[in-house]
C-alpha cells in the first residue's frame, strides 16, 4: 500500500493555529494525535504520514477548508539491490 507525506498549512497568527488544530480534531481525533507541527518554531503547516490507496484518499484526512494549500507526497524506500540496478543502467 502506497505510504502518503500529507502536508498542510494554516495562517500564522495564533488564532490561525487554534483554528486549524480545532478544525483537524474535530474532523478526525485520530488525525490530530498523528499529526506534528512546526507552529513552536515559526513553521505553520503540520504533516501525516499514512498508508492510503491513493492521494484522494490522502487529501479526504484533511478538512475542506485547508485542501487547497495541501501537499501530498508519496513516500517510498529503496533496497541497496534496486539502488545497484539503477547504477547498472545508468552505466549501460
Amino acid at each position: 500500500m502506497p505510504r502518503f507525506l500529507i502536508e498542510f498549512c494554516h495562517s500564522s497568527e495564533y488564532e490561525g493555529c487554534v483554528r486549524a488544530l480545532d478544525a483537524i480534531m474535530q474532523y478526525g481525533s485520530h488525525i490530530i494525535t498523528n499529526a506534528e507541527w512546526g507552529c513552536e518554531d515559526g513553521v505553520h503547516k503540520g504533516w501525516l504520514i499514512a498508508d492510503l490507496e491513493s492521494r484522494e484518499e490522502a487529501l479526504q484526512l484533511v478538512p475542506p477548508q485547508y485542501r487547497t494549500d495541501t501537499r501530498i507526497i508519496q513516500l517510498r524506500t529503496w533496497s541497496r539491490a534496486e539502488i545497484e540496478e539503477m547504477k547498472k543502467e545508468l552505466e549501460s
